[in-house]
């Protein structure tokens, strides 16, 4: 059990919100913010999807920056969610020097690179926005925005890639590298993040159904969401606040398939068990997990495999947010955390929107009052209004799955 990891702050941007207050409204209010695609061009391609409602110049806006600037929509939505944790933890510009930077990110640049390719090769005429394509690029202009960290780290592990940066910077807070590492994750829509996942047949022409006996696939989504993890000792003596403490966490590969998991979900119960471990928790001490739920065929009955190898008695309560924000790829890590915290303090679980029956492949996850009753995970069983520790998952392609267990901060003695 290491020591204790401590989230001072948090930020998010998604379909469903520009900041943590919007994110709250809708979670508790039950409204989606799933819809068609507004923003961008698919290149003809009409589904559902979670856009965050903002313009790349209205988000320039938001944050002082230059219209003309070169800025990818990723940078730009990372930007926001970070300002937001940083103001929450008291983090200023002075600080930076001594706090490392870790993002997730696998679109990173990509949808500006995509408008301008057929004139590159028609014309070979080389847009700027070449040189921020790749996924490093966008996360050192995220840094730039704000000042000179410690160090700048990038990591893309597919749908994982948040919740690893959030684990990179919880080693760094145990291993004594820091005090304090801004960490999260932040991804746009682009079309060719679109038509890639169309391509594998794993898109919902309707709004997603996790675990749903119907489902059909996954709808996608974009954002960002940003925590402030700090040492125990750094928060006292600063006098911060912490929302939460991530107290445990693990990484685990089924080696699978490229983009499958296996039937028994070996990966994912790997990861939960590990990051169960890794807290002194037992399974019992769960009240709540935050499934990745996607809504695709495989991933949530291999989900529920793992889940039920986990929680063979007494399960707590499941469900996936993906059916409010859309899945944000490399985001989902950092979005689904900050939902998580939030469900934590104001003592709610997220309802799984959209379910109407599971089969004897998928659990049975918590749909909330809106149907006219209430139904927890495998039984009738009331979730607990208070969430003591709660499970977030994360499982990216080639079996990369990754789970954090946050808990309530009780000071340690």
């Amino acid at each position: 059990m290491g020591s204790p990891v401590l989230v001072t702050g948090a930020g998010i941007i998604s379909a469903i919100g520009n900041c943590k207050s919007e994110v709250l409204s809708s979670l508790q209010q039950g409204r989606s913010g799933i819809s068609r695609l507004k923003y961008i061009d698919a290149g003809g391609l009409d589904v559902p999807c979670g856009e965050v409602r903002m313009t790349d110049a209205e988000l320039k806006s938001a944050l002082g920056i230059d219209e003309t600037e070169l800025m990818p929509r990723t940078s730009l939505l990372g930007i926001h969610a970070l300002r937001e944790a940083m103001k929450q933890a008291g983090i200023s510009r002075g600080m930076l020097s001594d706090i490392p930077l870790v993002s997730g990110t696998t679109v990173g640049g990509m949808e500006k690179s995509e408008l301008h390719f057929r004139e590159y090769l028609e014309c070979g005429r080389l847009s700027g926005y070449f040189s921020v394509h790749d996924c490093g690029a966008a996360t050192e202009l995220m840094a730039t925005y704000f000042g000179d960290f410690d160090s700048v780290t990038t990591l893309s592990t597919a749908c994982s890639s948040a919740a690893n940066a959030i684990m990179r910077g919880a080693d760094m807070i145990r291993s004594g590298r820091a005090d304090i590492v801004a960490v999260g994750g932040s991804e746009c829509l682009s079309s060719f993040h679109l038509n890639g996942f169309n391509t594998l047949m794993i898109l919902d022409s309707r709004p997603c159904r996790p675990f749903d006996s119907e489902r059909a696939g996954l709808n996608l989504g974009e954002g960002a969401a940003y925590l402030i993890l700090e040492s125990e000792e750094s928060a006292a003596r600063r006098g911060a606040r912490p929302l939460a403490c991530l107290r445990g966490y693990a990484n685990a590969c089924d080696a699978f398939h490229q983009t499958a998991s296996s039937e028994n979900g070996e990966g994912a119960f790997l990861a939960m068990a590990g990051a169960l471990a890794d807290a002194g928790c037992t399974p019992a001490d769960i009240d709540y997990v935050n499934a990745h739920g996607t809504g695709t065929p495989n991933n949530d009955a291999s989900e529920s495999a793992a889940l039920r190898r986990l929680f063979p008695e007494n399960m707590p309560a499941v469900s996936s947010t993906k059916s409010f924000t859309g899945h944000t790829t490399s985001a989902s890590g950092s979005v689904e955390a900050v939902i998580c915290i939030l469900a934590m303090q104001e003592g709610f679980v997220p309802v799984n929107l959209n379910w109407r029956s599971s089969g004897p492949d998928t659990v049975s996850p918590f749909a909330g009052a809106g149907m006219g009753h209430k139904h927890s995970y495998e039984g009738d069983k009331e979730p607990k209004a208070r969430l003591e520790n709660v499970l977030c998952n994360s499982f990216g392609f080639g079996g990369n799955d990754s789970s954090m267990l946050f808990s309530a901060y009780r000071k340690m003695r």
